[in-house]
Formats: C-alpha cells, sequence, structure tokens
C-alpha cells in the first residue's frame, strides 16, 4: 500500500511500515531536526513541511498516517484537549480527507486522550469519522510486548473501503509474559525526575521515554543495573527502545535527539501493524460488549461498525516478542546519575507516602556514596588554586 504520512516526526510508523513492505510516498513534517532526519533516513521521499498549507494528498495513496502532536492530551503536557493548538491540527486530517476520501487512515497518539476531559476528545475524533462514513477500531497497545519500555499508545484504524478495521487491530492478542524480577538480578528503570506523587517505574524494562524539551533539555530515565550502579541510557540506546537501527537520528543536533526519540512512534509496533495490513485477521465478535462508558471514560479498545459502537474485550499486547533482559539488551553503557540528581530524587522520595520495592532506596543511597566518593577524588586530584 502507498502511504501518506502527516505529522511524520523521525518515520516511527513509516520505518515500521516499510519493513513490512508497504511504500511511503510523501511525509508531512514541520520541526526542522525531523524534517533533517526524514531527509537522511527516506531521501527519496517529498516532504511538504506545513500540514496547515497542503491543499490536497496525492492521488494514488491508499493509507494516510498521523501521529498528530500530542502536546495538548498528554496527562504530562497541558491537557487542553484535542481542540488545543497542537492537538487540534488533526482538524486538517479531515479536511485533507473531505478533498479525497482515502480508503484507511491510521492515527497514533497517547492513552491519556481516552480519560480527558471525560474522553471527549476520542469522541470528537470517532464521530467526525462516523460522520465522513467510515468504520473504526482503536485499541491501546503496550510497547512493552516488542521491547523493554512500557509505553502505552492508542492506535486507530478507520476505514471506508473493504478492509474491516477490527481485522487489523483486534486478531492478535497475548498475555505479558514477565516473570518476576529482583533487584539484584535484573534492571528496573525509573524517572529520576519524580518522586514526590508518582514514580515511572518498570521492572527489567524502562518507563515511556519521553520527549524532553524542544529547548534541549533532554529527560531521560535512569535505570537500576543488578549491579547496583545507577545510569541514564545512551540516547544510541533509547532508538533502539523505540524499535529505530542506532544512530537514527544521527543528523539532528545531539541535544534535540531525546525529544525526537521520545515523540516518536515505535517502529516495531508500527512493523507489527503492517504485517496485518497486509494480511488481515479474522475478527472473534464474541469480544464485544456493549457500549456503556464507565465515568464517561472511553475504553481501552472499541470499535464501530457503521451502525453502533461496542467495547472490545482485548488486551494492550498483540504479542510479546523474545528479548534480553535489560541489563543485557543495552549496548551502549550510559551514564552514571549524578549525585545531584539522585539526591535530589532521595530527598523527594524520602518526603513522600510513596511505598517504593524493598531495596530501591538503599541501593539508590549506595549510588549516592558511591558518586560523591568519586567526586570528592576528582576534586582532590584537580584542586582549585587558591586566589
Amino acid at each position: 500500500m502507498r502511504i501518506a504520512a502527516l505529522f511524520a516526526g523521525i518515520g516511527g510508523l513509516e520505518l515500521g511500515l516499510r519493513e513490512s513492505g508497504h511504500h511511503t510516498a510523501m511525509t508531512c513534517e514541520i520541526w526542522e531536526p525531523a524534517v533533517r532526519v526524514l531527509a537522511s533516513r527516506f531521501p527519496e521521499i517529498p516532504n511538504e513541511p506545513d500540514v496547515t498549507e497542503l491543499k490536497s494528498l496525492p492521488g494514488d495513496v491508499d493509507i494516510v498516517t498521523a501521529g498528530f502532536p500530542c502536546q495538548d492530551l498528554s496527562q504530562a503536557g497541558m491537557t487542553a484537549g484535542i481542540g488545543g493548538g497542537r492537538s487540534g491540527l488533526v482538524n486538517n486530517v479531515f479536511r485533507l480527507l473531505d478533498q479525497r476520501r482515502v480508503p484507511l487512515v491510521i492515527l497514533e497518539n497517547v492513552s491519556f486522550m481516552l480519560a480527558l476531559d471525560k474522553g471527549s476528545a476520542m469522541d470528537r475524533l470517532t464521530s467526525a469519522f462516523e460522520e465522513r462514513g467510515y468504520r473504526w477500531a482503536y485499541r491501546t497497545v503496550n510497547s512493552l510486548g516488542f521491547l523493554p519500555q512500557r509505553r502505552e499508545r492508542v492506535f486507530f484504524v478507520a476505514s471506508s473501503g473493504d478492509v474491516e478495521p477490527e481485522s487489523i487491530l483486534m486478531v492478535d492478542d497475548v498475555a505479558a509474559r514477565q516473570r518476576l524480577t529482583r533487584l539484584d538480578t535484573h534492571a528496573h528503570g525509573f524517572y529520576w525526575t519524580e518522586g514526590t506523587r508518582g514514580l515511572g517505574w518498570a521492572p527489567n524494562a524502562v518507563p515511556t521515554l519521553k520527549n524532553g524539551s524542544t529547548i534541549g533539555i533532554p529527560s531521560p530515565p535512569a535505570i537500576l543495573m543488578p549491579s547496583g550502579a545507577v545510569i541514564k541510557p545512551d540516547i544510541r540506546d533509547a532508538e533502539r527502545l523505540q524499535g529505530f537501527p542506532v544512530d537514527w537520528t544521527a543528523e539532528a543536533p545531539e541535544r534535540l535527539r531525546w525529544s525526537l526519540v521520545g515523540n516518536a512512534v515505535t517502529a516495531s509496533v508500527a512493523a507489527w501493524l503492517g504485517r496485518r495490513l497486509a494480511n488481515p485477521g479474522n475478527y472473534d465478535r464474541l469480544r464485544d460488549r456493549e457500549w456503556i462508558l464507565p465515568r464517561g471514560a472511553f475504553p481501552k479498545a472499541a470499535r464501530y461498525d457503521g451502525s453502533s459502537r461496542k467495547i472490545v474485550e482485548i488486551g494492550q499486547f498483540p504479542l510479546w516478542a523474545k528479548r534480553e533482559p535489560l541489563h543485557r539488551f543495552l549496548k551502549h553503557g550510559g551514564a552514571p546519575l549524578s549525585a545531584r540528581a539522585t539526591a535530589g530524587f532521595l530527598s523527594r522520595a524520602e518526603a513522600s507516602s510513596l511505598r517504593f520495592v524493598p531495596g530501591f532506596l538503599d541501593a539508590l543511597r549506595v549510588h549516592l556514596e558511591c558518586m560523591r566518593s568519586k567526586e570528592s577524588q576528582r576534586r582532590a586530584s584537580f584542586p582549585v588554586a587558591a586566589e
């Protein structure tokens, strides 16, 4: 199938779909660092810089993909909703579809949009497709089934042709196969910038990679290794945790690579989606449940068959890929979490009412003492000259 990729970012959807045999005919991306990555990795594909100025879609495309901006939908963002200045750009998808009815549309966004403002973002999105005669299905998919990163995202497929959206999204379903881990045998990821009200924590994985800051302040997680070392992963391993080859973003300014990777669609999930697009399965309608919305929030998975909406009973894992444990998956070392960062996290954690895995805070205290000792030795080796 031929694809028009709107809000392409660094091409996570496009890379995964290409690995499954599909072809991207055009991209549309405005952020210059991301455009630089696209030009390096997809040099043969023309890029349109501004979706608001895009007059029409190519006449031969079968799929429109859009990982539209999540800043207004994310729990970590401004939560202005789908009418916000950034996330509201998705309206351009409908403007273009009104000019040319493309058979398939694939959207991706943060799972928080299901609950934001009692699901109004999803209601607006689904209603817009229904008004245009599209059937749809969406499902919350966790990248942890593919790679050692816990990352929940909503994948949405709308169809105006013969393809049933549920035959793409709702066929594969497995149980998570995580085994019990221990601090001395497995690595555990967490966000060292948190520790007061919540903790991004992931056994044998990292929590969701964040986009950092557009002004170049990275936001990597920390990883407590089985050895007791606490590190921040190298950007090259962050790329791999999103399903990209090493140095996929090497063409971008170093300070912005974390933002680019954190904003991206996990390419491995997109590859699974591409395989199902090429070979749809048979949906089991016994998964259907009555459309009743608890507290107004939208369910984790649902579909619309052209006449009625159904909640779908299905998990977050289309598959569970074989993988090395996180500490062996990492190939590029990583930098030790500094004494300052460790001390800041510990002070917040110790003052909070959060419960932590036994031994976790003790391990951080040991790391802190080790880092302080190293810094002391460094200062002793290079004393500052007296004035």
